[in-house]
């Protein structure tokens, strides 16, 4: 249980990133805040809030409980998704943002209307919008409520309304440019607390020895927690199968995640240029290295202290319960922080996509209302059902994170297919679109019924190279260069000397702990 000091703690954090919210949304007197305020901060962020605000938008309950969990469970192979990310930023900021930027798009539907039709853009804004309600926002909201009930002992429903509640109040208001600005508070927030709970662990796995001594400590005794690369006899080996993890299919749920994914990729389309969001992908790239250290170690140094723990997912509450008075607030702040600002990115990113591609069609334009009024209705909308479809959907689930791999891996390799020949293949069609998003779906449900023994990031893999083939073979049939084909020869790839630098660090940092741990 939490003590008046953590309580102080935490209280004093969630009023200090309140009134900074508040703060950095302040308008100019006259001034109204438009699309263009709210949904992409008046495309003034710069590198370093957006750079904060992609991983405050990625670390959250999922990613802290859900793979500490996985690190209690696997070890630190569970880390690759994480450490492949770094590398899959670097390419979407030299090879996909020039793109986006330069067809100064709101959403990632929208980009499908410009490249293909307005089918393509419906079917997905869609299909974003049930997946952000009904997969991350109940993921997020659910194992956030968990943490709560464990910790602090707050009832997991009151913790649901609370968490739900504190998101909107403090985001709701200044939109995009609340959320990213505070991001700054809170990706500080999260390090430092991840940084204290994994000394702290580490050095009760050593007996009071030191960090160092209780890291050496835990590789002997857990040495089959630190193989990054599994073999076919492995018991985990469905979740991470092999090179697969390397050269197969977790390319395509990386690069459909950061390339593609509008609540991630929402920060770098509101930069003040191409420069400045390639500038914040770079800096978010390092920090992505850093992230097993926080997000796996706890998971594996608690295995090490006590391997009987009823459920994975209650790895790193557990081990927060070990920490001392003020710690234990200062970290249980920092796990907040790591749920709220994820609350508020998917909810701005929600309200976004409805109505900048939803409204439209369905409202003419001179009934639609203002769309910052129309937003803000739809984020408090969605946290509502989100709250009500949490528990129902994730409340029997024993890896969170893995399901929502696995689910989001259904719908992942169609949507890469769609986005990459879109932009790379002049030739692509909204019909061969349209046929790469309902082939994924349909191949992916038939060879997991059909083909269980298939892990499901090899699926993911021969999903995508079937669905390229048929977007291929639809457009071919047709055999017409697009009217919306991408010119590539007009978007500026060249990147500054020191993106490059950062792309050659990352790469070989990357390199360097695969062959550590392979």
């Amino acid at each position: 249980m939490l003590s008046t000091l953590d309580i102080s703690i935490v209280v004093a954090y969630a009023l200090g990133l309140f009134v900074l919210a508040q703060w950095v949304s302040r308008e100019e007197a006259g001034h109204h805040k438009d699309a263009k305020d709210y949904f992409l901060a008046g495309k003034s962020l710069p590198w370093w809030a957006i750079g904060a605000s992609l991983i405050a938008a990625n670390i959250s309950a999922e990613q802290i409980i859900g793979m500490s969990g996985s690190g209690y469970a696997m070890g630190l192979a569970i880390a690759s998704y994480e450490w492949m990310a770094a590398i899959t930023l670097i390419l979407v900021g030299k090879f996909l943002l020039p793109i986006f930027l330069k067809h100064g798009i709101y959403t990632m539907p929208q980009f499908l209307e410009q490249r293909y039709d307005h089918r393509v853009r419906i079917v997905l804004a869609i299909f974003w919008l049930a997946v952000y309600v009904f997969v991350n926002l109940t993921a997020v909201l659910w194992l956030g409520s968990l943490a709560l009930n464990t910790v602090a002992g707050v009832p997991v429903q009151t913790a649901l309304i609370v968490l739900g509640v504190f998101a909107l109040a403090y985001s709701l208001y200044g939109g995009l440019k609340a959320v990213a600005f505070t991001d700054i508070i809170q990706v500080v927030l999260l390090v430092l607390g991840g940084l204290i709970i994994v000394a702290l662990m580490l050095d009760k796995v050593s007996g009071g020895e030191g960090v160092v001594a209780g890291f050496v400590e835990l590789t002997r005794v857990a040495p089959e927690k630190f193989d990054m690369i599994f073999t076919p006899d492995n018991e985990h080996y469905m979740a991470l199968p092999g090179l697969s993890v390397l050269v197969g299919g977790m390319w395509i749920m990386n690069i459909s995640y950061w390339g593609f994914n509008q609540y991630i990729i929402q920060r770098a389309l509101a930069a003040k240029s191409v420069q400045e969001a390639q500038k914040g992908i770079a800096f978010a790239a390092f920090l992505k290295l850093l992230m097993p250290v926080i997000v796996v170690l706890p998971g594996i140094a608690l295995f090490a202290l006590d391997s009987n723990l009823s459920s994975p997912d209650q790895a790193y509450p557990q081990a927060m319960t070990l920490l001392p008075s003020g710690l234990k607030g200062l970290v249980f702040a920092a796990l907040l922080a790591a749920i709220v600002s994820s609350l508020a990115s998917m909810t701005n990113s929600i309200s976004t996509l409805f109505t900048m591609d939803l409204m439209p069609s369905i409202r003419p334009a001179d009934k639609q209302g203002d769309p910052v009024v129309v937003g803000r209705t739809v984020a408090v909308i969605a946290m509502i059902l989100a709250m009500i479809a949490a528990e129902p959907l994730l409340g029997k689930f024993d890896q969170a994170f893995q399901y929502i791999q696995e689910f989001t891996g259904f719908f992942t390799p169609g949507i890469v297919v769609i986005f990459l020949l879109g932009m790379f293949w002049k030739k692509t069609t909204a019909a061969g679109a349209l046929a790469a998003a309902i082939g994924s779906v349909v191949l992916s449900f038939a060879f997991k019924m059909l083909w269980p023994e298939l892990p499901f990031i090899d699926r993911v893999g021969l999903v995508f190279l079937i669905a390229t083939g048929l977007a291929v073979v639809v457009s071919m049939l047709q055999n017409r260069e697009q009217e919306g084909a991408i010119h590539l020869d007009e978007i500026q790839f060249a990147t500054t000397a020191g993106f490059n630098i950062s792309a050659f660090a990352v790469t070989l940092i990357l390199a360097a702990l695969y062959a550590t741990w392979w």
